[in-house]
Formats: C-alpha cells, structure tokens, sequence
C-alpha cells in the first residue's frame, strides 16, 4: 500500500491505496472517469450538466469495483495546496490527480 494525493478541484486528500493504483494513478482515475460515464451502476453520479464526484467516490469505486479485497483509506486532509512545494515534506513524491 502507498499513498496518493487527491483532489476535485478542492482542498489536497491523502489516501492509502494499493501499490498497483499508486503505480498507474493516471490509468485508474481516467478508467473511472469513464466509468462514470457509462455504467449502469454510475446513474447517481449523473446530471443533466455532465457528472458530480468527489475524490471519496474514486476511492470507494476502487473499494467495490476494482480492489475489493484490498481496501484503500483516507489519511489526512492537507487543505488548500496549489504547489507541491507547499507539500509536507513526506508527501511531495507521491502520485498525484486532481479531478
């Protein structure tokens, strides 16, 4: 398990996943957003302007969907960060995605 940073355009998440999403972040949050898209299970997250999600919804897409078995977590919530300069010191080279 590793950590991540998450955000929609919001204050900056971090969140314990399994090394494999760490890894491929990018691939895992663009499946997802097509996802949202096109499945039938994704109907809530549907409006008439588009979809509305949080980054917790990608997390528990990855808990039912995709890593049931490998549950990933909430650990903290940083604020408001524009440059990972303005990072904890731990957290500047971890995977990052903004939604």
């Amino acid at each position: 398990m590793r950590y991540i940073l998450l955000s929609a355009d919001s204050p900056v998440k971090v969140y314990q996943v399994p090394n494999i999403v760490a890894e491929n972040l990018n691939k895992y949050c663009v499946e997802f957003e097509t996802w949202l898209r096109t499945s039938p299970d994704a109907e809530k997250y549907r409006t008439v302007y588009g979809t509305s999600f949080t980054e917790t919804d990608f997390i528990e897409y990855l808990n039912t969907y995709i890593f049931p078995s490998e549950p990933s977590f909430f650990i903290e919530d940083l604020g408001w960060i524009t440059k990972k300069k303005h990072l904890p010191e731990g957290y500047r080279k971890c995977p990052s995605y903004n939604f």
